[in-house]
């Protein structure tokens, strides 16, 4: 991945926690990022839709419209877009919903700061990774099935359906390591750049519902196998 400009990078804050977000702009500012600071849903999608960011971080609970519609909201509109999440909540079934809606990563409150700006300069490199890794292959076919990396539209022989962020993101890793065993930490390193906050089951659940898009039988999957104890391979026959 190449190293981030952070001084270009545009951050729509949302969060309706005064305290908390007049320190969040402060320090993303002292970062170099410029910072557009709302506090409720309905000015969140105003400012996302007249205006070019770079990433969004996005409180779950607030007036008008929640995080989760935001996410949805955002992800139909551009399905790049790097979304961090922040929540009071703790449960498990929260972290998973926020990432199926398409949120890229996770922070539970109270959370250290210096995790947060770790957080945004990996998503924003992330996101510089995944441009330059579609540029020569925007789009890849494989049996009776098609992947755009750029707006995520993907068909199988049942028709056409949209992936979330992340989906693509490990769809591209293994396309590009074709052949070759991908661990579960691998992934977790270089898709989801460490994050504490998902579990190794996390990054499984994932390669279930991508069998489910990609494989005829996904019980018996021959795109995307398990190596016991190793990790996954994408394979293609010739």
């Amino acid at each position: 991945m190449s190293e981030l400009d952070s001084g270009a990078k545009k951050i729509l804050l949302v969060e309706d926690e005064e305290t908390m977000a007049v320190g969040l702009e402060y320090n993303l500012s002292e970062e170099g990022y410029e910072v557009d600071w709302v506090k409720d849903g309905k000015e969140a999608l105003k400012h996302f839709e007249e205006q070019n960011y770079d990433m969004i971080i996005l409180d779950i609970m607030l007036p008008y419209h929640n995080g989760f519609e935001i996410a949805e909201f955002v992800r139909k509109k551009n399905p790049q877009m790097p979304i961090l999440m922040l929540t009071a909540r703790t449960g498990l079934e929260d972290r998973i919903k926020g990432l199926e809606l398409g949120a890229d990563d996770y922070l539970t409150k109270p959370f250290h700061l210096k995790e947060l700006l770790l957080r945004v300069k990996g998503m924003l490199k992330r996101k510089s990774w995944y441009s330059e890794a579609i540029t020569n292959q925007p789009v890849y076919k494989f049996g009776d099935n098609e992947i755009n990396f750029e707006n995520l539209k993907s068909k199988n022989e049942k028709g056409e359906f949209q992936l979330t962020n992340y989906e693509a993101m490990i769809m591209k890793y293994l396309i590009d390591n074709k052949g070759k065993v991908v661990s579960r930490k691998e992934l977790l390193e270089n898709v989801w750049n460490l994050n504490p906050e998902v579990e190794t089951r996390t990054v499984d659940n994932f390669i279930v519902r991508l069998r489910k898009h990609f494989e005829k039988d996904p019980s018996n999957p021959v795109y995307i196998v398990s190596l016991r104890s190793a990790g996954y391979m994408f394979q293609v026959a010739d």
